[in-house]
């Protein structure tokens, strides 16, 4: 009996999640409007994430590089002239868009859940909705739209350090020239590829924007439900996005094959 409740306690959540969704991706476009409400959120979204994303855009390209290298040397001499080409797949196509989105889901989807959850037990949501102001288009929209903004803008930031590093590696072991390895990553990739990618980013935003606003509204017990908020949207924001990620990668080849 008790895993029956726990059931369809668990289903209730998710259809909240999932209706509360659809109305604060409605109230992220209406939000495009109102700049001055959601800049500041897009600052505070942009300037947390910018230090990990560029250590980890750094990290991926010489990572990638050294590993890479590798194997292709072992496999034949000429496949090493390959290796650019494994390098800008490997990182337009998923590391970078899927490391934008755990680094949006662990820094902002912590704040978000930690933010909104002070604000609700410390009845601010409240008195907004008796002063007859909607949370859901003055607080939850702005920042879900500041989340659809910054996500697709680390993942261009990730791209550009990891292939620029990748390069300066491949440099300095004195095996290519900037234009070579220009070439090399352009010369397999398809935009039918590689702006569906970039566009995940774009659901990894909303997702966490969404989530971490529903974790933080629905906080309740003090001091401690806002440290269980926090707790909670981070690892909710992080599952969801690796599983969107894969259902993405999914319907992408369906479409684009």
């Amino acid at each position: 009996m008790r895993f029956v409740t726990a059931l369809f306690d668990a289903l209730a959540r998710v259809g909240d999640w999932a209706y509360f969704f659809a109305r604060a991706t409605f109230a992220s476009a209406a939000a495009v409007v109102h700049p001055t409400y959601w800049l500041r959120p897009l600052h505070g979204v942009l300037v947390g994430g910018l230090p990990l994303a560029c250590v980890l855009g750094l990290a991926l390209g010489v990572v990638m590089w050294a590993h890479t290298r590798g194997v292709l040397a072992r496999t034949s001499p000429g496949a090493v002239d390959y290796l650019p080409t494994f390098l800008a797949a490997a990182v337009l196509l998923e590391l970078s868009p899927i490391g934008a989105g755990l680094i949006v889901a662990a820094r902002t989807g912590a704040s978000l859940g930690a933010e909104l959850a002070a604000m609700r037990v410390n009845e601010q949501v409240d008195a907004l909705e008796l002063l007859g102001v909607s949370p859901l288009r003055r607080l939850v929209g702005p920042r879900v739209l500041a989340c659809i903004v910054a996500t697709p803008l680390l993942h261009v930031l990730i791209t550009i350090l990891a292939l620029g590093s990748g390069y300066v590696a491949e440099a300095i072991a004195g095996q290519t020239t900037w234009l070579k390895y220009q070439n090399a990553l352009l010369q397999e990739l398809r935009l039918d590829e590689v702006i569906p990618a970039g566009l995940k980013t774009v659901v990894f935003g909303a997702l966490v924007g969404a989530t971490g606003c529903f974790v933080g509204l629905r906080a309740e017990g003090g001091s401690e439900g806002v440290g269980k908020a926090t707790t909670d949207s981070v690892v909710v924001c992080s599952l969801l996005v690796l599983a969107a990620d894969v259902f993405l990668v999914g319907l992408i080849r369906f479409v684009f094959g």
